[in-house]
């Protein structure tokens, strides 16, 4: 079992003038060292952190509306129409 470290924000409290509730968690050494290299000179691991969740959901949705999943050609949906509404 892989020892974690506990990473305290309470020195963050008033981040960007705001009073936001902070919370202590929990994580391996390799994990925090991982977030580190995301992060830029000066960030908390708020700051990363919420950088890289804001990442993951742009992608999550880019993914989801650039699925072929379920769809058909154009080509083939026109030829459909045409067939079925033809005059």
């Amino acid at each position: 079992m892989t020892m974690q470290k506990f990473i305290n924000y309470n020195h963050y409290n008033s981040y960007k003038g705001y009073n936001m509730e902070t919370t202590t968690i929990a994580i391996s050494k390799e994990v925090r060292e991982e977030i580190v290299e995301f992060g830029n000179k000066g960030e908390t691991y708020s700051t990363i952190l919420q950088r890289l969740l804001k990442s993951a959901k742009e992608r999550q949705i880019q993914e989801l509306l650039m699925s072929e999943e379920g769809t058909i050609p154009i080509e083939k949906a026109l030829d459909s129409a045409k067939k079925k509404w033809h005059k």
